[in-house]
């Protein structure tokens, strides 16, 4: 076990994680201790997080990402915390990796690429980006961003070289309900946005209409995804779902925001 290993404190947020929690946490225990902050979970994932002797179970009501984020981080004393969704697993590759780190004072995170999986078949290319997983505990705070949330770190953030395994079993009527919520934060952020800020993705999706057909061609040609066999289509179609939803969403806001300003 390294030091720095010994200074780590895993972060997970949970909902309803009972399909993931397993494979998640049975990659964690090297951890003296994680923190789990639930959300009100009834699946069963109470009772399995409580099989984890390492696991300090913290209930706190959900807000937004970036709320339940910082609260999770006041209950940290380690120097360093490496955040997870309940849907990851790490490789042993990133473990290894871990513990052969010696950051400089001036290093205060570290950014994990993922391999995306579709019931443990992984694909060749997913749209799912980096994240800073790992990083100084007092250099850090959450900051929602659309439907998602963003770590915002004063300091260098280096790479990991090994990969992080993002594998979501939970239902798909599940996955439906998260991404029509999503998708009206999502617009709502886009809508509200100076569109000199956005992204090139984002400036798509404002424009509604183009996203899902970009996305279709990119997931399936340039990502690969048409070599993975069901899998791969399976994640092509979702991800057109929710640019589908996204669009929608947008379209019907800017049209009742435009109806609104002629009434005035």
């Amino acid at each position: 076990m390294s030091p720095l290993l010994d200074q780590i404190t895993p972060l997970v947020l949970s909902f309803n994680e009972a399909p993931n929690i397993i494979r998640t946490f049975d990659k964690l225990r090297w951890a003296r201790r994680i923190i789990v902050i639930d959300s009100g979970s009834t699946d069963g994932t109470i009772e399995l997080l409580q099989s984890y002797s390492q696991v300090n179970l913290i209930h706190h009501s959900f807000t937004d990402f970036a709320s339940q984020c910082n609260f999770g981080l006041t209950q940290i004393s380690t120097p360093w915390v490496l955040s997870l969704d309940a849907d990851y697993q790490l490789s042993d590759e990133i473990i290894r990796e871990m513990q052969s780190l010696s950051p400089e004072n001036a290093t205060c995170g570290y950014r994990a690429g993922f391999v995306y999986r579709v019931y443990g078949r992984p694909l060749r290319g997913a749209l799912y980006p980096p994240r800073v997983v790992l990083y100084r505990t007092g250099s850090a705070t959450y900051k929602n961003e659309g439907h998602g949330h963003r770590v915002s770190l004063s300091g260098r953030v280096l790479p990991l070289v090994s990969k992080i395994y993002h594998d979501d079993r939970k239902p798909l009527a599940r996955w439906f309900q998260s991404q029509q919520r999503y998708a009206g934060e999502e617009a709502l952020y886009l809508l509200s946005a100076d569109p000199i800020t956005l992204s090139l993705a984002d400036k798509l999706r404002l424009a509604a209409w183009p996203a899902p057909i970009v996305v279709f061609v990119y997931t399936l040609i340039v990502k690969g995804c048409l070599l993975d066999g069901w899998p791969g289509w399976f994640y092509v179609l979702q991800r057109v779902c929710a640019e589908i939803m996204i669009a929608l969403e947008t379209i019907d806001k800017r049209r009742s925001r435009n109806t609104k300003d002629r009434k005035i």
